[in-house]
């Protein structure tokens, strides 16, 4: 990777790496001579989490220290781990619904709790899913199964994520009718896809991580998050190309 790096940065001006190894973006960082932006590895997520915070701005009047996020699901996940890290610096009140044996490494509790000294950012770990998302002004969910790893662990992981995902009765559940819902996507929320066809005919349910019902809804703001990814995008260019 140093070789590549220092060949890559010769020719591009900046380069966005998405793969596995978090440890390859940061050779490729320390060796390129030009920015380096991290669109996804196995361990985080940062630049997804940007455009999640401007569609969040989009679609309430509170400022960023006065919202309440709860993301439902696998709260090791990469977008899950960096929303934290996002809340912690921005003074976010972020909740984790979870499995225990999901939740967060205690090293990386303690790693917020620094981060959130001087922003106030707070951050909740629970496998009650009603505490997690009462009064929410946003319930975010991923995938359960990411890129790359083993099609084996479908069967685990739908077991220990099935009661937290997000359906119409969850969203209820917040006591906030403005609620909205947040996914970075792909979304398995039927089975019109080959994995979801698959899934469907192996375990019996038609979704995964987020229904139908709710993912269509008019609470769904998973296509303006998409797009946002091109702004936010742009604006991580200005801010460290810019002469």
């Amino acid at each position: 990777m140093k070789d590549t790096a220092r060949v890559l940065g010769r020719v591009y001006d900046a380069i966005e790496y998405r793969g596995f190894g978090q440890k390859i973006a940061e050779d490729l960082a320390t060796h390129a001579g030009v920015p380096v932006y991290n669109g996804l590895t196995n361990e985080a997520h940062p630049t997804q989490i940007l455009a999640d915070f401007m569609t969040m701005r989009e679609f309430t009047h509170k400022h960023l220290s006065d919202m309440s996020l709860c993301f439902l699901g696998d709260g090791q996940d990469n977008v899950c781990l960096s929303l934290a890290v996002g809340a912690a610096k921005v003074g976010l009140d972020m909740r984790i619904a979870a499995p225990r044996s999901f939740w967060p490494d205690p090293a990386f509790l303690t790693r917020f709790k620094e981060m959130a000294l001087e922003t106030g950012g707070r951050l909740t770990v629970t496998d009650d899913i009603n505490a997690a998302v009462k009064g929410a002004d946003f319930l975010y969910t991923d995938v359960w199964l990411s890129m790359g790893e083993d099609e084996s662990a479908w069967e685990a992981r739908i077991k220990a994520f099935l009661p937290y995902r997000v359906t119409q009765a969850v969203m209820d559940a917040t006591g906030n009718p403005y609620t909205k819902f947040m996914h970075c996507l792909p979304a398995f929320h039927n089975a019109e896809t080959a994995v979801g066809a698959d899934i469907q005919k192996r375990f019996g349910i038609d979704c995964m991580e987020v229904t139908e019902e709710v993912f269509e809804s008019a609470a769904s703001i998973v296509f303006d998050e998409a797009e946002n990814r091109m702004h936010s995008i742009k604006a991580i260019l200005v801010a460290t190309m810019a002469g």
